[in-house]
């Protein structure tokens, strides 16, 4: 009972839940006795190591411990390498319209737009660290970027990065109470993201503090370059294997960005393939000698991997090569994923994955518990500078979450710990940066730092102040129930809203002014409403207790779902999955026994008597 009134009082019409409300609500808890969100029980199905035979014993470790973890290690390998493959894919695709968006600074100059364009780079090169790579790069090229212009750039790149463990999670559609978690999971990455940037940008905009802290700091340090400085321990490992399949050129890119290449035929894609050597020079800088390493290229000769012959000399295009291996990467990343998960719940089953799920969702005891995500936050931030990337980071512990190994709680300090991280790529690219350019190139550096830690200070010290967990539950929980959601809510974050943005911005700022002003005071309005909703009901007029008085298609995303069903409802692919609820209804997911609504009405029925005893008490008291 208690958690049935739990879903009721954070639902989100409230009074306007009707009996199938409370139907819906024990439909996603399995039972109306467990919480949504708990972790599940974990499964024991096998025969207890106490009651096994000395065969059985050594069969389960060789098979079940010793081989299904090399099989997942390997999985995990050709997952990492299909994120590198979707990466370069996008590069193909759109590196080079990425690339020129760079080059428009008369564009940039407007901070909304370069928002959107930090945005709509990093979803195209699949890569935040590329995006403020190239940044960092037009810094310190003198005249092509300042650091003011940068700064909106970077807190695109931080939303952009997202993309990919959102586009992970949809690889657990089949599984209804499985996707509500990995999609949370996911998506409270994209949550934080975008609340920073909604209230920093502003801030940034009229004060300039992020500018003023990093320029600050930069006063006050002895700067030296270290040209040449590296940090990539997982490519070390992906690399020999990424770089049989495709090369690119990242370089061309940046050239595109920075204006040192006008012309954008040349291809992404590294035909000559060249061994380097480090040559040290020595160079005056102030009257002190300064020891620059610099990479010289020697034994040039025609690269060799699988689509350098066919893109070669009048061969496939970029976009043709880069379609074929996003078709590649997006099947080898879901079917790794399915493989992961299957063998993450074979192999997490009895005492051993109540130890580990316990340890890792575990709070240090006593007052010391408040500590425990800050611990969370810088494993996530070395692990990030390890792997060098937080897109890879994130998208694999995004199953975690899905298979209930991993809280969604816990989820949020990893996630950024991780975009911590991944600034120490804009730090280390600033210190490769020329000499007499190295203090702009690490100021943008330090400011993508300090933006990121704003964010935490803004939605993370207080425990009951924590909104992109609880927005990400609600995508979640939206998600679970209409699957297509996912997809709409990956195109309209990361393409449509990023494309809106940049071409009102582009018009006027009237424009965008007169379109995303309304829209935000009314969001605002409506989270006021849901507030008071929850909290004091009676302080509402009667009419705005619950949302009943507005059309369906304005509370609801049910119409949309029928129409859905009516389109694709002789569809097996989407009958399989479940993508419209009512298909799911129809399947028999969540058809309901008589006994089941039986029970739920006697529950609402002792519900509504508990309420009227409660109600006549307090009459009779006063």
């Amino acid at each position: 009972m208690d958690n049935r009134r739990k879903e009721k009082n954070e639902g989100y019409d409230n009074d306007a839940y009707t009996a199938d409300s409370y139907v819906d609500v024990a439909d996603q808890t399995g039972s109306s006795e467990n919480d949504v969100w708990a972790l599940p029980e974990l499964e024991v199905d096998f025969t207890p190591w106490s009651e096994l035979s000395t065969g059985g014993k050594v069969k389960r470790i060789l098979w079940h411990y010793i081989c299904k973890i090399i099989l997942l290690l390997g999985f995990l390998f050709i997952f990492i390498c299909s994120l590198s493959f979707l990466g370069d894919a996008f590069k193909l695709l759109g590196g080079k319209a990425a690339g020129q968006a760079f080059a428009e600074n008369q564009i940039l100059s407007n901070p909304v737009a370069g928002l959107m364009i930090g945005v709509m780079a990093t979803v195209l090169l699949q890569s935040s660290s590329t995006t403020t790579s190239i940044v960092v790069s037009m810094v310190g090229g003198g005249d092509l970027l300042s650091v003011s212009l940068a700064i909106p750039i970077v807190m695109g790149a931080n939303i952009g990065t997202s993309v990919t463990n959102t586009i992970v999670s949809i690889g657990q559609i089949t599984n209804k109470n499985d996707f509500r978690r990995a999609f949370a999971g996911a998506t409270v990455h994209d949550v934080f993201n975008w609340l920073t940037v909604l209230v920093l940008l502003p801030l940034e905009v009229i004060t300039g503090y992020l500018e003023k802290i990093s320029s600050l700091m930069i006063d006050s340090m002895d700067l030296q370059t270290t040209k040449g400085g590296k940090m990539d321990f997982l490519k070390v490992i992906t690399k020999p294997f990424t770089k049989l399949i495709i090369q690119i050129d990242k370089k061309v890119i940046e050239k595109i960005a920075t204006g040192k290449l006008k012309d954008d035929s040349p291809s992404i894609i590294k035909h000559i393939c060249c061994d380097k050597i480090k040559n040290k020079t020595l160079e005056e800088v102030n009257g002190t000698l300064i020891e620059t390493v610099k990479s010289v290229n020697v034994n040039c000769k025609n690269c060799k991997f699988l689509f350098e012959s066919v893109s070669r000399d009048g061969g496939w295009s970029d976009a043709a090569v880069g379609a074929v291996l996003l078709i590649i990467a997006l099947v080898l990343l879901c079917a790794c994923l399915v493989a992961i998960v299957k063998l993450l719940h074979s192999l997490l089953r009895g005492q051993m994955a109540h130890v580990i799920r316990k340890f890792i969702n575990a709070d240090f005891p006593g007052v010391c518990s408040y500590f425990t995500d800050y611990l969370a936050i810088l494993i996530g931030a070395g692990m990030t500078v390890l792997v060098q990337s937080s897109s890879i980071f994130t998208s694999s512990l995004t199953p975690l979450v899905g298979i209930g190994v991993l809280t969604v709680e816990r989820m949020y300090p990893l996630t950024l710990g991780a975009n911590i991280g991944t600034t120490a790529t804009s730090v280390l690219a600033a210190f490769a940066q020329d000499p007499s350019k190295l203090k702009n190139s690490l100021q943008i550096a330090i400011c993508h730092l300090f933006f990121n830690l704003s964010g935490i200070l803004l939605f993370f010290p207080l425990p009951f102040f924590r909104p992109p967990i609880r927005a990400a539950k609600f995508l979640g929980t939206q998600t679970a129930k209409y699957r297509w959601f996912a997809v709409l809510y990956l195109i309209f974050a990361f393409f449509i809203l990023p494309g809106a943005g940049f071409a009102l911005s582009v018009v006027s700022w009237i424009a965008l002014a007169a379109v995303f002003i309304p829209i935000g005071v009314l969001i605002f309005i409506v989270f006021i409403i849901k507030v008071i909703q929850e909290k004091c009901p009676k302080c509402l007029p009667k009419k705005l207790r619950n949302w009943k008085w507005l059309p369906e298609c304005m509370r609801s995303l049910a119409p949309f779902d029928r129409f859905l069903m009516k389109i694709t409802g002789n569809c097996y692919c989407c009958r399989k999955v479940g993508c419209c609820k009512a298909l799911a209804i129809e399947e028999g997911e969540e058809k309901e026994t008589p006994q089941r609504i039986e029970s739920d009405v006697h529950l609402r029925n002792v519900s509504h008597v508990h309420n009227n005893s409660n109600s006549y008490n307090v009459d009779t008291r006063m």
